[in-house]
């Protein structure tokens, strides 16, 4: 992990306005305002597999069952590589009819879609979850991302970076006219982070057929035999924090 930092002193008064029309900087009613910016890096140390499940039939229980089917399937891939079950998440399964003409007949189709989503704290695993998922039919794989598992701590990090680069910078600039830095009487913190950084992304496996090309509405495209291997070590999360302190003045 690596700490850096970037700021910005200004000096303020108590009057708005009044700093715009100084000619030179100055120290006016005892106010000192430092903008400051903190880093924090680190590793990622969780993985996010996002898969879709969909099925389209004519029949609407026929299209249910398989898409629920294809729901168990990534479940028990999921199991069998050792994920608990607080790192699964199974989304609703949504039902869209589709008619032709009149909508007060009955839907000639249906089409079940639904959405997974497996939290990977071993990485080693993201392999052969991803073949797992090829060799029993769940080819609907979205996205592969990566993130910090504890994201607040490593937004504290950098805002406690950025606290201490202001409040070093200000003792500084304040030793130079022999005072000393009192109490921060305000301070505005905005904190930006990656939470994830896509790697690998799955293929469509949905696509729109042609006007009358087939009774399908939807037709599946080739699968892939072999998904893109994860990378071997994932690039760095940033988070960074920006803080505006405005510091009272002791003398």
């Amino acid at each position: 992990m690596k700490l850096s930092a970037a700021f910005i002193i200004l000096f303020a008064s108590l009057t708005p306005g009044l700093m715009a029309q100084q000619s030179e900087t100055k120290f006016v009613a005892d106010t000192l305002v430092v903008q400051a910016e903190g880093r924090f890096e680190a590793d990622p140390d969780l993985a996010v597999l996002a898969f879709d499940v969909f099925a389209q039939e004519k029949e609407l229980k026929d299209a249910y069952a398989k898409a629920a089917q294809s729901l168990r399937n990534i479940v028990a891939v999921a199991e069998r590589n050792g994920l608990s079950k607080d790192n699964i998440q199974t989304g609703v399964l949504t039902v869209t009819p589709f008619y032709k003409g009149d909508r007060n007949r009955k839907a000639r189709a249906y089409l079940v879609q639904g959405h997974v989503t497996l939290k990977v704290q071993d990485f080693s695993k993201i392999g052969p979850i991803m073949d797992d998922s090829i060799q029993e039919g769940v080819v609907d794989f979205r996205s592969l991302s990566y993130e910090l598992a504890d994201e607040e701590a490593a937004k504290q990090k950098a805002i406690a970076d950025a606290m201490h680069r202001a409040s070093g910078r200000a003792t500084v600039a304040l030793a130079e006219t022999r005072e000393k830095l009192g109490p921060a009487r305000s301070v505005n913190v905005e904190v930006k982070g990656l939470a994830g950084v896509a790697q690998i992304t799955g293929l469509d496996s949905l696509a729109l057929a042609e006007p009358g090309a087939s009774d399908s509405l939807f037709a599946r495209s080739r699968p892939a035999a072999h998904l893109p291997p994860p990378p071997v070590q994932p690039g760095k999360i940033a988070i960074t924090a920006t803080v505006q302190c405005i510091f009272g003045i002791e003398r």
